[in-house]
């Protein structure tokens, strides 16, 4: 007898094991655990859950506005007195070339794939696949050395604080993995709880520079000598202003880093929220506010860039930009003790360290987004990919491998981040440029087509200069593609089919089928002519001796794109020659043929019988054009795709080969 309000042990569930638990708290985001996921994190009712796009703007701008930490140090560096000049260049080029063409890839590609989704589109097939690869690979280093280098560099501000113990020193690459740490840590907790720091962090930090920048500036127009020995000092080492000139935008690409951001922006635009009217076709809403988030982002940051670099080259000596000066990487910093004072420069200090730690915020999102849409539906990573955690955890790996590899070393990083930016900004430009020569706007065409030319320059020079960008990105690109095939060609043997159902044509069929046992045979499209079908016949009936009576149908699989992997199938059905053929179009053979044999068991309650001819040709030979074109050694790699997919094999279709 037991006491009230406890149940008998035989109801009591078992508990679930240490395992089970570890697994449901590792996929707590995929379907089967949470509904249809839309984006990062994302849950059942995620519409409700996306935030205000000023918010999503906080997200993308700890790395955008983050750059600050660093830029004009950079540019001081580069270019000395010009870095003003410089950075008006860098700004023209923001509000004039990227910031069009991200307005244009939000509008094309609202779901967060961006301009990598629309390239896509344009070329088919393989190529299509391959170059997609190949961008991610770019991003991956975009994205990855974003939060190393961030990381990194928020440990030079922390180390260089006149207040830290000066036994840090040494300790870099500890302290940027514990940085690295805690930033995987607020990912595993949740995407609300990421943006939500992000509000806080850009807006303390903002709020400070501002505070700052003003109070440099009134310093500043207070010794109106001091701007013009910085203009004799232009004009004395440069001729005259039209060479000045000249020089900014030679040496424009170095600062490229600036441009950071806006790949981002459109990465998480799933996270917006739109209007009420919006559809998944078209989320106008969600549109707009991604716009207004990247021109926003845009118009801030060109006025940060532009006053923050004529204060830092006017008030600091020009020795202390150099390698082992007090301002080398972080002259907004110097600023803030030598200007403000040591209690608002630490304060400084920390505010900059916060951004630059989680700059890698929005690097983390991107990626989170940009995986599961396309590695996935490839086939080319296994299906956890599409949670989120699991990828956290791989992608901490990875970021941990680099900052090792670099030994935190900003400056080290420093050509593989710019590199990764600039090819996925020049792809950017790329994509809409072909999209609108593909619509007819002619003059959206050459517009684009002069911003491509910009963005293409900026990359080839910053690939000459800094060539050990392009062999980082080289190892992401070459390792992406190892996984992604490697994954490919063990996931082969699954069923593709996201779901199978009987187009409108085949309805017809549907009580033909019912009809008793069922009889398929395997037939080849391409094979035209009613004789065909009458001896495929024939030969089927006498090698397995099917009664006269036999329920058959011929099955044709038309491979159209071998390329994709995931997929849903519609069966079509038609009458040739006084047979009927059931026909289907996937991306392989085998995998759609199986799919359907155990779609037809499951609506007929009747275990198919499946008819095949052997293959012509070596084995090798066929099995890697099933890899690759989805066709080759079709009955034999049939039957193993249905023995992986059912255990029972008194309800597996049986497959019959003569």
């Amino acid at each position: 007898m037991t006491s009230l309000g406890r149940s008998p042990d035989r109801f009591r569930r078992p508990k679930p094991s240490g395992g089970a638990r570890l697994r449901q708290w590792l996929l707590h985001d995929l379907p089967e655990f949470r509904g249809l996921r839309h984006g990062p994190f994302a849950r059942a009712g995620e519409k409700d859950l996306r935030h205000r796009w000023w918010r999503v703007m906080c997200l993308t701008g700890v790395d955008y506005f983050s750059t600050l930490g660093y830029q004009p140090a950079i540019a001081a560096l580069a270019v000395g007195v010009l870095s003003p000049l410089a950075t008006l260049v860098l700004v023209l080029v923001t509000v004039l070339g990227a910031l069009p063409v991200y307005r244009r890839v939000a509008r094309e590609s609202p779901h967060g794939a961006g301009s990598i989704a629309m390239l896509e589109r344009l070329l088919p097939h393989w190529r299509g696949k391959l170059l997609v690869l190949t961008l991610l690979g770019f991003a991956m280093t975009d994205f990855m050395i974003t939060m190393t280098l961030s990381t990194a560099d928020a440990t030079a501000h922390l180390i260089h604080n006149p207040f830290m113990p000066a036994g840090l020193a040494g300790h870099e690459v500890g302290i940027t993995l514990g940085l690295l740490g805690a930033l995987g840590v607020v990912f595993l907790r949740g995407f609300r709880e990421a943006i939500g720091l992000a509000v806080l962090v850009v807006g303390a930090y903002l709020a400070l520079t501002a505070v700052l920048i003003l109070i440099c500036l009134i310093q500043v127009l207070g010794q109106p000598l001091v701007i013009g020995d910085w203009w004799t000092a232009v004009t004395t080492a440069h001729g005259n202003p039209v060479i000045a000139v000249a020089l900014a935008l030679l040496v424009f690409p170095k600062l490229a880093l600036g441009l950071s951001g806006f790949e981002t922006g459109v990465a998480v635009m799933p996270q917006v929220r739109g209007a009420a009217r919006d559809t998944e076709d078209r989320p106008e809403g969600r549109i707009r506010g991604t716009t207004r988030l990247l021109s926003t982002a845009a118009v801030i940051m060109s006025a940060f860039l532009l006053t923050s670099n004529f204060a830092t080259v006017l008030l600091i000596p020009g020795q202390e930009f150099q390698p082992g000066g007090q301002a080398t990487g972080r002259a907004l910093a110097y600023l803030a003790h030598e200007q403000v004072g040591e209690g608002f420069g630490t304060v400084y200090d920390l505010s900059t360290i916060t951004i630059l730690w989680f700059a890698g915020a929005s690097a983390m999102a991107g990626l989170l987004n940009l995986v599961p849409r396309f590695l996935p539906r490839y086939g080319m990573a296994p299906p956890w990919a599409r949670a989120s955690r699991p990828l956290v955890l791989v992608l901490l790996a990875v970021a941990f491998a680099v900052t090792v590899a670099f030994d935190a070393d900003v400056n080290a990083q420093g050509g593989a981040y710019a590199t990764g930016v600039l090819v996925l900004i020049s792809s950017a430009a790329v994509a809409v440029m072909l999209s609108a020569r593909k619509q007819g706007q002619r003059r959206a065409t050459v517009g684009f087509a002069l911003i491509t030319l910009v963005f293409v320059y900026t990359t080839v020079a910053n690939i000459v200069e800094r060539p050990d960008g392009i062999r980082t990105a080289g190892i992401f690109i070459g390792g992406l593609l190892v996984i992604s095939f490697a994954s490919r060609a063990r996931r082969s043997f699954e069923l593709h089919a996201t779901g199978v159902r009987l187009a409108a044509t085949a309805v017809e069929f549907r009580v033909a089928l019912e009809q008793g046992p069922l009889y398929l045979i395997a037939r080849d499209p391409r094979e035209q002519g009613t004789l065909t079908y009458r001896e495929k016949l024939a030969a089927v009936t006498v090698v397995h001796h099917l009664p006269a009576d036999a329920n058959v149908f011929f099955l044709e699989v038309v491979v159209e794109d071998s390329s994709e992997f995931e997929t849903e199938l519609n069966v079509h059905g038609t009458t040739r020659h006084g047979y009927r053929v059931l026909e289907v179009h996937g991306p392989a053979i085998p995998n759609s043929i199986a799919s359907v044999l155990l779609y037809l068991r499951n609506i007929t309650a009747e275990v198919p019988q499946m008819y095949f001819g052997w293959t012509e040709g070596n084995p090798l030979t066929n099995l890697l054009r099933f890899l690759v074109l989805g066709a080759g050694e079709i009955a034999p790699v049939t039957r193993e795709i249905l023995r992986r997919a059912e255990p029972d094999i008194s309800q597996r279709p049986r497959v019959h080969v003569g």
